[in-house]
């Protein structure tokens, strides 16, 4: 039965009545002192029927024990916030922040004031923000298999390391991201020749990568045709004007050496200078006669290659510009004058060190890590 509102209570009662939230206070025994309007209606019961049960009598057992450790809590440090249920006529529960204040009336009664803050609907949003993260997880999980098998067939393009004839070849492909649009390609032709050769396609990630993907193809099947250099060029910059667009751009160096080693041929549209070193001394720079690819109809020269001597010990360099475009901490790029001082203090080492040397060098100069794909192809005559 409700006991009788002392004076105090009964000046309080018109200000609890016009808050929003659900109020009660309960005494030092669990009994029901006061509840406003708001909270009957969260609960679903009417007033005469809360006042004849204590507030243990609408919880479980295990609610109860959480419910008077925070209790414990408030009775401590006097105010206390949670989040916790409000059990509802119908048995569901009510997600609610409860908020507590322990307090003494003028009759020196120990009370607590608790007001009830409906949470429902932010659960509600809540569990459709989880329902649809949920997705999104599982798309992602999907996108990373997905890049995962990208990765592992792009790899396979990744030039190889071989002996072949009166060459030595080492290679190193990395992209800035799982996938990228570097590519190179060592390729013997039979006893003939040796291509050697790299591809930076504009562009990072997903995108660039499908386009080396199909370039790679085309690319291929040229070099094993044996197709003058200046004519894959022609090709290539013919594919990608009429079949990807011109959002699209590539830069190419590509070297064919004959069987004997003493003749390279070479052709860049676009690319940072090949090099050809003997070592200990100031390599000797290939340059592009042609543009870049993708862009114009007449991008390649008519003389777009050019013939190279080669003595044994010579060593030939291609690489990308994600290893001459990287800044140190003041803002220097190393460009190819750096890339060519590293080229002549790491042909001095063992050819299969002169790899890690210029990579090692390039790493200590960059600030932070890596901008761009790095794709990189050594080549020594024996």
């Amino acid at each position: 039965m409700k006991i009788e509102n002392p004076e105090w209570l009964d000046q309080m009662e018109g200000i609890l009545e016009t808050l929003n939230e659900g109020v009660i206070i309960i005494d030092h025994r669990d009994q029901l002192v006061f509840s406003n309007t708001i909270f009957q209606e969260m609960v679903g019961l009417p007033a005469d029927l809360l006042f004849e049960e204590r507030v243990s009598s609408f919880y479980t057992q295990k609610e109860m024990q959480v419910l008077n450790d925070h209790r414990d809590r408030s009775m401590r440090v006097g105010r206390h916030r949670f989040e916790f249920v409000l059990p509802r006529k119908d048995g569901t529960r009510l997600p609610v922040i409860v908020s507590t204040r322990s307090f003494e009336d003028p009759g020196r009664r120990r009370l607590a004031v608790i007001t009830f803050t409906d949470i429902s609907e932010q659960k509600r949003a809540e569990g459709r923000l989880r329902d649809v993260n949920a997705k999104l997880q599982e798309r992602q999980n999907q996108i990373d298999e997905e890049l995962a098998l990208a990765e592992r067939v792009q790899q396979t393009l990744a030039p190889a390391s071989i002996t072949w004839g009166r060459m030595r070849v080492d290679s190193y492909f990395h992209p800035v991201r799982r996938i990228g649009g570097d590519f190179g390609l060592v390729a013997p032709q039979g006893e003939d020749h040796l291509d050697l050769l790299v591809i930076d396609i504009s562009g990072h990630g997903i995108g660039a990568a499908l386009v080396a993907n199909r370039l790679y193809s085309a690319t291929i099947s040229q070099l094993r045709a044996s197709v003058p250099l200046g004519d894959m060029f022609r090709h290539l910059n013919g594919f990608v004007m009429q079949n990807i667009g011109n959002s699209i751009f590539l830069t190419v160096a590509a070297a064919r050496v004959n069987r004997e080693a003493r003749r390279m041929i070479f052709a860049g549209a676009g690319h940072p200078p090949a090099m050809v070193v003997t070592p200990g001394q100031a390599p000797r720079l290939l340059e592009s006669r042609s543009i870049v690819l993708g862009a114009l109809p007449d991008a390649v020269a008519v003389e777009a290659s050019l013939e190279v001597d080669l003595d044994p010990g010579d060593r030939i360099v291609l690489y990308t510009d994600g290893i001459t475009e990287v800044f140190d901490s003041r803002g220097e790029m190393l460009g190819v004058p750096g890339v060519q001082k590293f080229v002549r203090e790491t042909s001095t080492l063992p050819f299969g060190e002169m790899k890690r040397g210029i990579l090692d060098r390039v790493t200590a100069w960059r600030q932070g890590p890596p901008a761009d794909d790095v794709s990189l192809v050594l080549a020594e005559v024996v």
